[in-house]
């Protein structure tokens, strides 16, 4: 959900920008592919830096399908958040809260959006948020020496560098229990739970466990944690995942999976990440949320024929919405359009002009 399960900050900043070390063995991207889910969507990185969303487009969020070089996105109920490489961000969706304010951000180094809010996480360990502050969930100003943040339905979770953890917002048990966490590797958070990854590959759990979302305590070689609505989810090292909650629409059928690089829990369904760069979902369906099987990360959006004229980017269709443009496209002259891709406009012949000796003899009939 909602912070969308990112897996600290060597997972999405240093093996993103750095090494790719995630993906099939050969391949190294500028950008390591990565999935997120909100409560009614489900959003996938590409390895060109574009974004694809699948299922809920209210309040446009599916807008972020036009952005360009996104290197991490997070997911929150009802919006989309995305870091750009010069550590500015963008943001889609629903803004009651001013949860998209987020134009002014710079020095960011990962995002995690929550029901109304959003979070930045900034190059020198602190702190920014904006939206909604009735539970007290975007008092982070404090905070210093923090790795990775994640957001919850109204609480924050920061992940300090020495492995504890600090919290703010609603929830006593979500709030005040992680203090006594230490180890910590890698935090999540659902609606009403937050979850830690101990660096020994085990978990642990607090906050409401009214349908076993906390029952995480024989987990273990896990690498990766999510945590949804009322679920919670954990990669295994060998590429498996386990989960744990509410099952009602199926969200924890997951045990089937296998080559799974990375794992998202959204409202009530669950994603993962193959190395391949494909994509596997399940749970509830309403709105295609979990339509994902066309879904490619490891493509580059430059290599799909997005207007259908049988030419992609990459094939030199210099406008790949328009399918009347494109490589040996019947030109039309001086309308300002390139139809055929190659450079310019076709310049339209002069018209002769008849001197006045010719305007006589076609006057005479001759």
């Amino acid at each position: 959900m909602l912070e969308d399960s990112i897996k600290i900050r060597a997972f999405i900043i240093l093996i993103t920008l750095v090494t790719g070390s995630l993906l099939s063995p050969g391949i190294s991207l500028a950008v390591t592919p990565q999935v997120a889910a909100g409560y009614d969507n489900t959003v996938g990185l590409k390895a060109d830096g574009t974004v694809v969303v699948v299922g809920w487009d209210g309040n446009g969020i599916s807008e972020a399908d036009s952005w360009t070089g996104i290197q991490q996105v997070a997911a929150g109920d009802y919006h989309v958040v995305g870091l750009k490489a010069d550590g500015t961000v963008v943001s889609v969706g629903l803004n009651s809260y001013g949860q998209l304010d987020v134009d002014s951000w710079t020095g960011i180094q990962q995002v995690a959006a929550g029901y109304d809010h959003t979070v930045g996480l900034k190059t020198d360990g602190t702190v920014v948020a904006v939206g909604k502050n009735e539970d007290g969930q975007l008092d982070v100003d404090s905070w210093t020496g923090i790795q990775q943040v994640a957001a919850g339905d109204v609480h924050t979770v920061g992940l300090k560098a020495d492995g504890t953890v600090v919290a703010v917002g609603f929830g006593t048990a979500m709030v005040t229990e992680v203090d006594s966490w230490t180890g910590i590797q890698q935090v999540a958070t659902g609606y009403d739970h937050t979850v830690g990854l101990k660096t020994d590959g085990t978990v642990v759990a607090v906050g409401k466990n009214a349908d076993g979302q906390c029952e995480v305590g024989s987990w273990t070689g896990i690498q990766q944690v999510a945590a949804g609505k009322r679920h919670t989810v954990g990669l295994k090292a060998d590429g498996t995942v386990v989960a744990v909650g509410w099952s009602f629409f199926g969200q924890l059928d997951v045990d089937s999976w296998t080559g799974i690089q990375q794992v998202a829990a959204g409202g009530d369904h669950t994603v993962g990440l193959k190395a391949d760069g494909t994509v596997v979902a399940v749970g509830i369906n309403v709105w295609g949320q979990c339509d994902v099987d066309d879904l490619d990360l490891m493509s580059d959006s430059a290599d799909v024929d997005g207007d259908g004229d049988g030419f992609t980017e990459n094939q030199g269709d210099c406008d790949d919405n328009d399918n009347s443009i494109y490589p040996g496209a019947p030109e039309i002259c001086g309308d300002g359009i390139d139809q055929d891709c190659d450079g310019s406009d076709k310049i339209c012949p002069q018209k002769k002009i008849m001197n006045l000796q010719g305007v006589y003899l076609l006057l005479l009939g001759k």
